[in-house]
């Protein structure tokens, strides 16, 4: 039987659609400049708190609650989704000061960046809360508090505890070295933002950043229970750090180089 005959041309598309993935996957993931990855964890928290207290601020404005909960804490974990493809490769996409210590004290992100990452993350959380003071006069609509029953604060903080622990575990898990990079991350991170807080936000809000959460109490000047969202997050975090590094051991060669963009996921092979 004749072998089928090679067409030349499709070897040759074949070819270049492969060199240009791998050109893409490299310019995309190669290490970045600091200050591209601030500008980047600036907007993503800028975004993220915008969506996460905007339902709050907006259901205040118009009236009549047209936001429901449900939708409210979908639409978080649907931006973190779409922000990971996005924006993962850039700068790790933490958003979240409690997500940038994980990774610190899992030995897989530089410590000398984390004090970086989390100003601008907080900064970028004030700025979301600013514009919508601006626009819907009462930041404080969109803030988390603990649940107003007693023992609200420590109940809302042990829930912020675990939540965060479960969050983190996930990000650890998915992500690539220091950064939460392709559909493995941005599904299993965003849908896991959302299915929290589809059972646990009647407690604390379901928050697990620290950064959501002052942003809005600093512009609305209410700092009722922020301890708990400080505390909480941060503990959880560690918590996280300390089962995975139980299941796993202690991160290797590649995970440290990976979380720092000085390893790449694809290598360019010669022709």
């Amino acid at each position: 039987m004749a072998e089928p005959a090679i067409d030349p041309d499709a070897e040759h598309r074949a070819s270049l659609g492969r060199r240009y993935f791998i050109r893409f996957e490299e310019d995309t993931l190669r290490q970045r400049p600091l200050w591209i990855r601030l500008i980047i964890e600036f907007l993503g928290t800028f975004v993220l708190v915008t969506v996460a207290a905007g339902s709050g601020v907006i259901n205040q404005y118009v009236g009549n609650e047209p936001i429901s909960r449900t939708a409210a804490v979908i639409a978080p974990g649907a931006v973190v989704m779409a922000m990971i493809y996005a924006w993962g490769p850039l700068s790790g996409l933490h958003i979240n000061p409690a997500v940038t210590v994980a990774f610190a004290a899992r030995g897989v992100f530089p410590t000398k960046w984390v004090v970086p990452y989390c100003v601008v993350q907080f900064a970028g959380a004030m700025c979301a809360a600013l514009f919508l003071q601006l626009m819907f006069v009462n930041a404080r609509a969109g803030g988390n508090y603990p649940i107003d029953k007693p023992g609200g604060e420590w109940k809302s903080l042990v829930m912020e505890i675990v939540l965060t622990a479960i969050l983190a575990s996930v990000i650890l898990n998915t992500a690539t070295g220091g950064r939460s990079i392709g559909h493995n991350a941005a599904i299993a991170v965003g849908s896991t933002v959302a299915l929290l807080g589809l059972f646990a936000s009647p407690i604390s809000g379901a928050s697990m950043n620290p950064a959501r959460t002052l942003g809005p109490d600093i512009i609305g000047n209410d700092y009722t229970g922020w301890w708990v969202y400080v505390a909480g997050p941060l503990i959880g975090a560690v918590i996280a750090v300390a089962i995975i590094g139980a299941v796993r051991g202690l991160p290797d060669k590649d995970e440290r180089e990976a979380a720092e963009g000085g390893a790449l996921p694809m290598t360019a092979t010669s022709e």
